[in-house]
């Protein structure tokens, strides 16, 4: 889904910042940002709702003492392995159509033709630009989704290891799934921010975008992240 997405979007942000400004920044700004958050909004719902969903599936295989939930979600610790082991994939298989069209045709055509970076008159930057695609969209992706696991993992398995969590109830374990799934709403309502009520009207305005981005989620997310605590920790 990323990759099919970034390559549509690729396109499309090229035609809008032929427009004239300020509607040329902002279409291809919004098309950019939008594309992006389909691979990020796609891999952090998917991964969220796998990992809980496995959780469910082993749940009734496990007791409920504290040993019984601590087995629980040791097992449940290869989920990020396997994130990881697909992460290596995608980065090695993005990493030789990259390096092997940087070195070769890529640095042919700087050399010998005296061609810039990425010109069209060069075929080998086809096969750079698929590199780049598979190697930092796919490749990045499943390495985030394999962090996102393991970090979920982790904090799921120290919270079984408290006494005074596992005494109150299922919601406290599930407390790093729910900051999870919260922050996915934040990041939805923070992105009308960048895209409709402040866009980008020119080149000045991208770091002040995305500044804003980090505030507003940051002042978003910690009420929210202070609700919960209260509401489900002991």
């Amino acid at each position: 889904i990323g990759m099919r997405v970034a390559v549509f979007s690729n396109a499309r942000c090229t035609v809008g910042a032929c427009a004239p400004a300020p509607h040329g920044w902002t279409h291809s700004f919004n098309t950019a940002f939008r594309a992006g958050g389909v691979m990020g909004f796609s891999l952090t719902g998917v991964a969220l709702l796998s990992l809980y969903a496995l959780i469910l599936g082993l749940r009734p295989l496990f007791g409920s003492e504290q040993t019984d939930l601590m087995h629980l979600f040791e097992c449940i610790a290869g989920f990020g392995l396997g994130g990881s082991s697909i992460a290596m994939f995608g980065r090695v298989g993005g990493g030789i159509y990259t390096k092997a069209a940087d070195v070769g045709a890529d640095l042919a055509g700087k050399v010998v033709e005296n061609l810039p970076e990425d010109d069209p008159h060069n075929p080998g930057t086809i096969a750079d630009n698929v590199g780049d695609n598979v190697g930092d969209v796919a490749g990045m992706g499943s390495d985030l989704f394999g962090s996102f696991g393991e970090a979920s993992c982790a904090a799921l398995l120290v919270g079984a290891s408290s006494p005074m969590i596992v005494a109150a109830g299922w919601g406290a374990l599930m407390f790093p799934l729910t900051v999870s799934g919260v922050g996915i709403v934040v990041c939805l309502i923070t992105n009308f921010v960048a895209t409709d009520l402040s866009p980008v009207r020119k080149e000045a305005d991208i770091e002040r975008v995305l500044k804003t981005q980090l505030l507003v989620s940051s002042l978003l997310m910690t009420p929210c992240v202070y609700g919960l605590a209260v509401a489900l920790l002991p």
